[in-house]
């Protein structure tokens, strides 16, 4: 074993950055030994230094993360401060003054993933960040790695814990939306401000960083479709429960048929009860991938909280720490196939359609009419109706995004329609 420590930088020692310290700590041989050196913590850049940080020398704190980023007997620098700035001037940093990086960073990946990748193989450093996307789930690695020789056709997951709990508490218990909410708030699963979960921003940053190593192409977060979970109702659920499904918030990236573009979209969606993904519960994560030799895979695991990502951060630590003592890095970014990112209008899907309608003669036939004048087959229709108002369930067949638009856009200007309740598009199937 070589006895000159690598030494790390932590930018960051909040949930996560305090559970890496302490693991690097009290694993210290068995990382030692993992790796073929020993690993010492070199430095803890916070804002605020005056906060007791058990376990940490407060002689390593320091409020200077960029001169701490700039010392050149830093080996690897581990980020999990987030945000867009600073971390993405202190990575490039980092990377210019001789240091790899681990990233748990989701949001400056999906954004400026290129480019500090691009920093990385100009400096011949690594640049790994399996804590990016579904906490301790060993995924990126697997489809960089060991789906190097195969070809991913498409990625369907739950990669929120928060929407995955609220909306698994409303199928269960069939509480609203806002009931879950308060209690996914109370027990800790979501944040004061639980826009960036419940909105699909948080998921979308995962759908890019995942669709682009998946398809070997540059997938940006503005390429990524968004719709939030916040209008799914109990009525919704009741719904899906009569056709066998359940309700989640899915990150969708998926090859076309003719293998020329890809796409990319996270939105709420009904999914078979006989879909491993159906019974995915509270706030645990899973990815479901479907490739051409391995077939169907499935990750499934914890995907948030200090350990679990911490325990991802520490495994890339190891892995590039590995490669610093071998004089190598891992692979780096792959978009040598530069395959397009088509619209959400392109994206093939079933539609479940809820309309609010007048309970009268003629109104199915107007509507199948609309259906049927923009190419949208109709699988099952479902009425229920009582005063004078009705209830009108549609179900299609596969149709593109953008003909069922113009169908619902049609429905809304016809009078005896008084309403589009919901619109879900069923997947998984």
């Amino acid at each position: 074993m070589r006895t000159r420590p690598l030494k790390v930088a932590l930018l960051g020692c909040g949930v996560v950055g305090s559970e890496v310290a302490r693991i690097m700590t009290t694993h210290a041989d068995d990382l030692a030994a993992r790796i073929g050196a020993p690993v010492e913590l070199a430095g803890v850049a916070v804002r605020r230094p005056d906060k007791v940080r058990e376990g940490i020398d407060p002689a390593l704190v320091t409020t200077d993360a960029t001169a701490l980023v700039k010392r050149g007997d830093i080996d690897v620098v581990v980020e999990v401060i987030g945000g867009i700035e600073p971390a993405r001037t202190l990575i490039t940093t980092a990377i210019e003054h001789g240091a790899s990086v681990v990233s748990a960073n989701k949001a400056l990946i999906a954004q400026d993933g290129a480019a500090l990748h691009a920093a990385a193989d100009e400096h011949g450093k690594d640049l790994y960040y399996e804590a990016a996307v579904a906490g301790a789930i060993p995924l990126i690695r697997p489809l960089r790695e060991s789906l190097a020789g195969d070809k991913v056709n498409r990625v369907l997951g739950i990669v929120n814990g928060t929407t995955n709990f609220i909306l698994d508490a409303m199928d269960t218990t069939g509480a609203g939306y806002q009931e879950a909410l308060d209690e996914a708030t109370a027990l800790g699963y979501a944040e004061a401000d639980p826009t960036a979960d419940v909105e699909g921003f948080d998921a979308a940053a995962k759908a890019a960083i995942l669709a682009g190593i998946a398809f070997h192409t540059r997938v940006r977060l503005d390429d990524v479709y968004r719709e939030g979970m916040t209008e799914v109702t109990a009525a919704d659920f009741a719904s899906a429960k009569e056709m066998g499904c359940t309700i989640k918030l899915l990150a969708i990236c998926e090859r076309a048929a003719d293998g020329g573009s890809v796409t990319a979209r996270v939105h709420p969606a009904m999914i078979p009860l006989s879909h491993p993904l159906a019974n995915v519960r509270e706030a645990y994560n899973a990815v479901f991938v479907e490739s051409e030799a391995a077939g169907q895979l499935m990750f499934y695991g914890p995907g948030a909280g200090g350990s679990p990502t911490a325990s991802a951060v520490l495994g890339d630590l190891v892995a590039v720490c590995r490669n610093r003592i071998g004089g190598a890095t891992g692979p780096g970014e792959s978009a040598y196939a530069a395959l397009p990112v088509s619209p959400m209008g392109d994206v093939v899907t079933r539609y479940h359609i809820s309309l609010d309608v007048a309970d009268k003669p003629g109104v199915l036939a107007q509507v199948a009419t609309v259906f049927a004048e923009h190419g949208v087959s109709i699988d099952t229709v479902r009425q229920s109706g009582k005063d004078g108002e009705a209830s009108l369930v549609v179900v299609t067949h596969r149709a593109s995004d953008a003909a069922l638009g113009g169908t619902v856009e049609a429905l809304r200007k016809l009078d005896t329609v008084r309403g589009v309740a919901s619109i879900m598009r069923v997947e998984g199937e």
